[in-house]
């Protein structure tokens, strides 16, 4: 949900009636910053209310329903206007905003928020539907609670790590036999963060992990082939770099 998620979302042809659900990962603002624009006037195209979790919280950020108060609530929220999205009468009736011109317009289609408590050990159940599953688990990201995601369908499963360091040895069984794991390259070779892991962190993980493929996203402004050199001292197993719109086959 970071900047040009809404737009590729579209671009993707995409529906937002078929979305069964949104998992946030943690508040930066490069990872929901599109939340709103995203959700505004969905009602039009969705009526069933959409599921949506994302992490607990700590001093460094506010719990996810939390967040979502602080954005929408139709009195004190910084865009009252989708005061619907959580369920808010409004002075026009529920659902409603009353604008200038005197025409009433929903804002959104209603949330229903779940709260994922980052320090479980172990990995949460958030999602079930048709044979498709999904759990979230916290892992380390300096000091902002933050998800990763696990998403299984029939005997295919893919794996968001989000932004992390790395130095949860629990991730890595997490990830454990995904057909695809999906993780950041944000910083260089030798660059030591608490926020980010380092390619060669990250290709150890996807190397431990077993999975069937990697996709590194979230690229940093450094020199690549060294990013991916640092990585391939440990992983050994199919990488693609992603970009936006690009279709991966999973096997």
């Amino acid at each position: 949900m970071g900047g040009g998620a809404h737009h590729r979302f579209g671009q993707s042809q995409a529906k937002l009636e078929d979305l069964w659900m949104v998992g946030i990962s943690h508040l930066h603002l490069d990872h929901v910053s599109d939340l709103p624009a995203f959700l505004w006037q969905s009602h039009e195209l969705r009526k069933e209310p959409l599921i949506i979790f994302g992490p607990s919280g700590n001093d460094a950020a506010p719990d996810f329903s939390t967040f979502l108060s602080r954005l929408f609530d139709e009195k004190t929220g910084a865009f009252p206007v989708l005061g619907s999205t959580l369920g808010a009468s409004q002075r026009a009736g529920a659902g409603g905003v009353r604008l200038d011109i005197g025409r009433v317009v929903p804002g959104g289609v209603r949330l229903d928020v779940g709260v994922v408590d980052v320090a479980k050990a172990d990995p949460s159940t958030v999602f079930h539907r048709e044979g498709t599953t999904v759990t979230a688990l916290g892992i380390p990201h300096g000091n902002m609670p933050t998800l990763a995601y696990r998403v299984q369908t029939g005997n295919v499963s893919v794996v968001f790590s989000s932004d992390q360091n790395g130095t949860d040895p629990k991730f890595a069984q997490f990830a454990k036999g995904a057909n695809v794991l999906i993780m950041h390259l944000a910083i260089a070779p030798g660059v030591e963060t608490p926020l980010h892991a380092t390619p060669a962190v990250v290709g150890r993980i996807a190397q431990e992990a077993g999975v069937g493929q990697l996709i590194v996203s979230h690229i940093g402004l450094f020199k690549l082939d060294a990013a991916i050199a640092d990585l391939r001292k440990f992983y050994t197993g199919p990488l693609t770099v992603g970009a936006d719109m690009q279709c991966t086959a999973v096997q």
